[in-house]
């Protein structure tokens, strides 16, 4: 698939709906990053949840220019940036677990510059999924939560001051063996106690590690646990693309009055990112539609 196919559809206002779909940038990260904008617009996204490792191999040495230009794009298509992820996949060697206090260090100096980047597009949410950047070692897995609870306390204290919400993912077992449901998130949240702190539901996490997505949101977004939505399939493809149906999620949300973002994050792109966008997009605009 080429490039944007038409001009931008209307979007719904905040009076027909208060959810906004997001698109996580890594899905169409072939594209340059404007007519990722191009793109997402096209096809009915209202922002983009950005994935700093898109940018650079060493995305924290982002300068004021550079963010400025990301700024410029977006808005010249009438998106947002929505949040940011995949926070530590680069550069090479973070951990919020690793004993070694150096590479803590490193690690929490990088996601404070992130909080400070969010900060300056203008996202009100930092996504904290990063499995391999936070896996607790097999024996010593309370020394590891221990440094675990510091680093995101640190994370915590930046976003606090910048106005933001850095967000813990509970993420499947498959992938991490820290943090992995949203009880589990919700007790660290409490731990940290700080309003920059908070943690966020992912379908495709969520499904495949507790099983009823929609229970999990009646349960915690009235707790004021839940701070964001990421939607996919625990088959790891984009929403509708599998067996879990996002109408009743939509509707859970809708239900208790969230009024965040909703971003789509699949891990497998057939035929590719774009289409799958596309789809994802086409596929829960016509659920809200119903809706109205």
């Amino acid at each position: 698939m080429g490039g944007p196919a038409g001009p931008p559809r209307d979007r719904p206002t905040e009076e027909e709906t208060v959810l906004k779909l997001s698109l996580c940038n890594e899905v169409v990260r072939d594209l340059p990053f404007d007519r990722q904008c191009a793109f997402a617009a096209s096809v009915g996204y209202d922002g983009l949840e950005i994935a700093p490792f898109t940018f650079s191999d060493q995305p924290q040495d982002l300068t004021a220019v550079d963010l400025a230009a990301i700024s410029k794009a977006l808005k010249a298509e009438g998106l947002a940036c929505s949040s940011l992820h995949w926070l530590l996949v680069a550069p090479e060697g973070l951990s919020i677990t690793d004993p070694d206090e150096s590479v803590r260090r490193r690690t929490v100096e990088v996601m404070r510059r992130f909080v400070d980047m969010a900060a300056t597009l203008g996202a009100d949410r930092l996504v904290h999924g990063s499995p391999k950047q936070r896996n607790l070692e097999p024996g010593a897995e309370a020394e590891c939560r221990a440094r675990a609870v510091e680093c995101l306390a640190a994370a915590a204290e930046a976003a606090e001051a910048a106005g933001v919400i850095y967000c813990i993912e509970p993420l499947a077992s498959r992938e991490t063996n820290f943090i992995n449901t949203l009880a589990e998130a919700a007790a660290l949240v409490a731990e940290v106690d700080s309003p920059g702190f908070s943690t966020m539901i992912d379908s495709s996490a969520a499904g495949f590690e507790e099983g009823d997505v929609p229970a999990l949101i009646d349960r915690w977004l009235p707790a004021g646990r839940i701070s964001h939505v990421q939607v996919n399939d625990p088959n790891r493809r984009g929403p509708g693309e599998g067996d879990l149906p996002m109408a009743p999620i939509l509707a859970a949300l809708r239900r208790h009055d969230y009024q965040g973002w909703v971003a789509v994050e699949p891990f497998i792109y057939e035929p590719d990112g774009q289409a799958c966008a596309a789809r994802a997009a086409g596929y829960l605009r016509g659920i809200l539609e119903t809706m109205r």
